[in-house]
């Protein structure tokens, strides 16, 4: 079977790869078992200087690698540079602060001495997702390499050449071979492989449908598994918001990543009393964005990362249309060829329709208008995703108290949902479980090894 990488401005194919045989996978697996028994008795300081050389090797190239992402899954070329970027800190964080965050914690029993230990668990396998092609993988395998994990990694196939690039990283900078390796395997093979007993856990960040597949097969054979699935972010405005302030917020948070973020701004759940001012200007900063090339600077919407995904979105607004949705702007593919379409607008969406539950992973916002604080509140929990979501007040306190009331994994105050390393990344819901980055993301993959010190005498 062939893997290509195809340019979605343009829809012409760049390079195709051929898929690796079962005998290949399976001296992937075998070296990264045997890789595994003496990496986990390497200590931090050499694991820490293999990814501190990641993260440089990341830095020196940043420019050729974020044409890379643009040209496979047409992200902004600034926003590439950008995930780069974020990519070299996450590599570097782990390998700064990994010892002391996997310090031996003492307890105090009634009698004698204890210590929880964390050790490695073995080699793992992470499933990671096309839209951020550096920073998924990042988060999942500095604080894996840093227990003394080693990775396995089926990337998206449509950013095959990111997922060779990631590899080579690896090796240039020292890595043994099969401390990092990358598979160029369907989902369908990838969900089989986590039957393999050298396969001790695996991580996924992708659909409901791909995360209920690997879950399935992890549950069944009694392996840890971490998913990171879709979100469908609340965006609450309150009525004593700073509106443009705000707004520029709103746009920001929809458009990120040209709308295909777990995260992105999805429901627009704004008070009455202001509703109609902040849909106007909402509509009117949504209109003016420039569609086109990712390549060039002036660029603010590029086009989906490929022509399913374009298609798939246009399905899901002709649906919300037949249900009973208006298009208050938008709602049509771009003139031009790529996989573009126009940044749209949806109003009227009630729960009835087809779409009031999906995840839209693309520049549509749905906008809602409700009475009061309960009734956002309420309607941002009406869904099936909690992976999210962001409240805009100017009363700290009161978005505090929101907050709190908000059945997701994360909430930010007058900001949509964002990420850095040394904040925690994760769900509930149909979101998925567990958590990546900060300290909480090196806590999923590893034995927490009670060791318990007695005197011959003492009682249990």
């Amino acid at each position: 079977m062939s893997i290509q990488s195809v340019n979605p401005t343009t829809n012409k194919v760049i390079e195709s790869f051929t898929e690796m045989t079962d005998e290949q996978v399976n001296e992937a697996v075998e070296k990264a078992s045997d890789t595994y028994e003496s990496w986990k008795k390497t200590d931090y300081k050499l694991r820490a200087a293999i990814l501190h050389k990641v993260a440089g090797s990341l830095r020196d190239n940043k420019e050729m690698l974020a044409k890379m992402i643009t040209l496979e899954m047409g992200k902004l070329l600034a926003h590439a540079e950008g995930e780069i970027k974020l990519s070299a800190e996450i590599f570097d964080y782990y390998a700064k602060n990994a010892e002391s965050f996997l310090v031996d914690k003492m307890l105090h029993p009634t009698h004698g001495d204890a210590l929880i230990r964390h050790s490695p668990i073995g080699v793992l396998l992470g499933v990671e997702p096309w839209n951020f092609p550096f920073y998924q993988v990042a988060r999942f395998a500095a604080p894996n390499i840093m227990i003394g994990n080693t990775i396995l990694v089926k990337h998206a196939s449509i950013v095959p050449k990111c997922g060779i690039a990631i590899e080579e990283i690896f090796k240039e900078a020292g890595a043994p071979v099969g401390l990092y390796t990358n598979l160029l395997i369907s989902g369908k093979r990838a969900s089989a492989l986590v039957a393999d007993k050298r396969i001790r856990g695996v991580s996924l960040t992708g659909s409901e449908a791909a995360g209920a597949s690997v879950a399935s097969e992890a549950g069944k054979y009694l392996k840890k598994s971490v998913l990171e699935l879709g979100g469908s972010d609340a965006f609450i405005v309150l009525e004593d918001a700073d509106m443009d302030k705000t707004v520029e917020w709103a746009v920001t948070g929809r458009i990120n990543n040209n709308g295909q973020c777990c995260v992105a701004s999805k429901r627009f759940i704004v008070v009455e009393s202001v509703a109609d001012i902040f849909l106007e200007k909402f509509k009117n900063k949504f209109s003016e964005l420039v569609v086109g090339d990712p390549m060039e600077a002036s660029t603010q919407l590029g086009p989906m990362s490929s022509e399913a995904a374009a298609e798939l979105i246009m399905a899901q607004v002709e649906k919300a249309v037949d249900g009973g949705a208006t298009i208050l702007m938008g709602g049509k593919r771009v003139k031009r060829d790529g996989a573009f379409i126009e940044p749209t607008i949806l109003t009227n969406v009630l729960p009835d329709n087809p779409i009031y539950y999906e995840e839209i992973f693309g520049p549509v916002a749905t906008f809602f208008r409700v009475k009061d604080e309960q009734a956002a509140i309420d309607l941002a929990n009406d869904s099936p995703y909690g992976l999210g979501g962001s409240v805009f007040t100017q009363d700290i306190e009161r978005g505090k108290r929101v907050a709190d009331q908000i059945d997701t994994g994360m909430v930010f105050i007058n900001h949509p949902t964002w990420t850095q390393a040394d904040l925690p990344f994760g769900g509930t819901k149909g979101s998925g479980y567990g958590r990546e980055l900060s300290e909480l993301g090196i806590e999923e993959f590893v034995n927490k090894k009670l060791i318990r010190i007695s005197e011959l005498s003492d009682p249990f």
